[in-house]
C-alpha cells in the first residue's frame, strides 16, 4: 500500500481529530482480517493502524509533517526486530468500543490473554545544531532485555515449553464469589505461567527461566537533517524483551540540540550577527560570512544600512527534505569607544558639515539613526 499516512487513511493533510478519527474508523473496520478476506487485508490494516498512530498524536504528527514520511519512517526503524504485531506501532484504540464489538472482542475489565509485548524504552540525547541542520549518526549504548541466548527466549534448557499445570494451559484460573446478588466468576492470569498456559520444562540455568537476560548492545542511530528539540526518534525492537512470542518494545530516542555560540536557529532558518562600523554602514561595504557549514560567503552590505537590520543569504539555513532554510545576517553597528587622531579629525568634520548643513549643531549619529 503506497503513499504517505495521509493517503492510507485517505484524508487532507489539514485534517482535525475528528475527520482522522473517522477515516481511521472505517478503514479498521473494512480492512480487519477477521471480516476482510481479500488477499493483502491484513497487511493493509497493518499500515493503517501504523498511519493512525501517528497521525491521532499531535507530537507524533508534528514531527512526522516537519521531516516528512520517507525521513520519519528511516529514522524511526531498526535493524533488530521483535517477533509478532504490527510493526512496532501501537494504534490507540481509545473511543473504539463500537469497533470491538463489531469484531466480537471487548475487554471488560480483564488483561487480555497471550504473550504480553515488551515494554517501550526512553532515553535522552543531545546533539549538535551542526548535526540537527545536516544530519548525522551516532552509536549509543542501549541496555536493555533481551531473549535469553542460551534457550532461545523459552527460559527451557530444553527450548521446550509445557501446558500449565496450575492453569491447565488456559492462562487464567477462575475465582468463584458469592454475593447477595448471586454467584460471580472472575478471571484472573495464573501466576505460575504470568498467563500465558505454558511453563518451561526444565529452567534454564542461565536466564534461571525467565526466557530473557540483560545485555548491552552498541546501536547506531540515523539522526535526519532537520531535527529539532523535542522530537523523538524510534528504534522498533530495542525496548524490554516480549513474551516468547510477542514483539520487543520500541526504543524512543528524545533529541535535544545544544545551544550555538554563533548561530541561532527559528524553524528552518538561522540567524547569526555581523558587526560592521559607523563608515560600512553609511558608505556600505562588502565583508565575508561563515556560514554553519563552514563555507566563505561574500555578503554586500548597502549603503545606509541601519542598526540591527537582518539580510539573507538564501539556501544556508536548516536542510530539510532538499528544502533548506536561509541564513539571516543581523546587523549590529559596531561604536568604537576609542578612535585614533586621524579618525577624530575626520568625526569632528562631520559634525561641522551636519551642523552648517542644518542651521544648527547636530551629531553625526543623530542623523545616521535618524533621529534628526
Amino acid at each position: 500500500m503506497a503513499g504517505d499516512y495521509y493517503e492510507i487513511l485517505g484524508i487532507p493533510r489539514t485534517a482535525d481529530e475528528k475527520e482522522i478519527k473517522k477515516a481511521y474508523r472505517s478503514l479498521a473496520r473494512k480492512y480487519h482480517p477477521d471480516v476482510c478476506k481479500e488477499e493483502g487485508a491484513e497487511e493493509r490494516f497493518k499500515k493503517i493502524n501504523e498511519a493512525y498512530s501517528v497521525l491521532s498524536d499531535a507530537q507524533k504528527r508534528a514531527q512526522y509533517d516537519h521531516i516528512g514520511h520517507e525521513s520519519y519512517t528511516s529514522a524511526s526503524k531498526g535493524s533488530y526486530t521483535g517477533g509478532g504485531g504490527f510493526g512496532g506501532f501501537s494504534a490507540d484504540f481509545s473511543g473504539f468500543g463500537d469497533i470491538f464489538d463489531f469484531f466480537g472482542g471487548g475487554f471488560g475489565g480483564q488483561r487480555p490473554s497471550g504473550p504480553r509485548p515488551g515494554a517501550d524504552l526512553m532515553m535522552n540525547l543531545w546533539i549538535t545544531l551542526e548535526d540537527a541542520v545536516f544530519g548525522t549518526e551516532r552509536e549509543i549504548e542501549v541496555s536493555h532485555a533481551e531473549p535469553c541466548s542460551a534457550c532461545d527466549g523459552t527460559g527451557s534448557s530444553t527450548k521446550k515449553r509445557i501446558s500449565c499445570p496450575h492453569c491447565k494451559g488456559s492462562g487464567q484460573l477462575r475465582q468463584m464469589s458469592q454475593s447477595i446478588f448471586g454467584q460471580f466468576v472472575r478471571m484472573t492470569p495464573c501466576p505460575e505461567c504470568r498467563g500465558l498456559g505454558k511453563i518451561p520444562e526444565s529452567r534454564c540455568p542461565d536466564c534461571r527461566g525467565a526466557g530473557i537476560s540483560q545485555v548491552k548492545r552498541k546501536v547506531t542511530v540515523r539522526i535526519p537533517a532537520g531535527i529539532d528539540t523535542g522530537m523523538r526518534l524510534r528504534l522498533e525492537g530495542y525496548g524490554e524483551a516480549g513474551d516468547p512470542g510477542a514483539q520487543n518494545g520500541d526504543l524512543f530516542i528524545e533529541v535535544s540540540v545544544r545551544p550555538n555560540d554563533r548561530f541561532v536557529r527559528h524553524g528552518d532558518h538561522l540567524e547569526t550577527v555581523a558587526e560592521i562600523t559607523p563608515a560600512q554602514a553609511v558608505m556600505g561595504s562588502e565583508i565575508e560570512i561563515e556560514t554553519i557549514g563552514k563555507k566563505k560567503v561574500a555578503l554586500t552590505i548597502p549603503p545606509g544600512i541601519q542598526h540591527d537590520t537582518a539580510l539573507k543569504i538564501p539556501g544556508e539555513g536548516v536542510r530539510r527534505r532538499g528544502r533548506p532554510g536561509d541564513l539571516l545576517i543581523r546587523v549590529k553597528v559596531r561604536i568604537p569607544r576609542q578612535i585614533p587622531p586621524e579618525a577624530k579629525d575626520l568625526y569632528e568634520k562631520l559634525l561641522e558639515i551636519e551642523g552648517s548643513k542644518s542651521g544648527h549643531k547636530k551629531g553625526f549619529f543623530s542623523g545616521f539613526m535618524g533621529k534628526g
